[in-house]
């Protein structure tokens, strides 16, 4: 199990079953995919810095155009209603979370003659 873990001054922390040792999550990763809050993550409310939270905990749990497609209603069901100075979020409810979004939608076939 993977526990995502905030602290004061938007310091994010992964904790994993196999690693006695945390590892910081940093932004540079998913500020290369959008780049929502270049000054780090924050949570709480509906904005930049918990967009960027929201990106780089998807990044971390699915790929790279599910990250971005579902990554601002992650922020605005999950990241925003993270209230306080410290906090804790699960593998387990992330996954539960992306299993309850729907499908993308596949863009319509192109007619012929058209």
């Amino acid at each position: 199990m993977t526990i995502y873990k905030g602290f004061p001054g938007g310091r994010v922390l992964i904790f994993t079953d196999h690693d006695p040792n945390p590892v910081i999550l940093w932004p540079q990763r998913s500020l290369k995919v959008y780049n929502h809050s270049p000054t780090g993550f924050a949570w709480g409310y509906l904005g930049s810095g918990p967009a960027q939270l929201a990106l780089a905990l998807l990044l971390e749990e699915t790929d790279q155009d599910t990250a971005l497609r579902l990554h601002q209603r992650f922020k605005a069901e999950i990241i925003a209603r993270l209230k306080g100075a410290r906090w804790a979020i699960s593998d387990l409810v992330i996954q539960q979370w992306l299993k309850r979004q729907p499908a993308p939608t596949s863009p319509a076939p192109e007619q012929e003659g058209a």
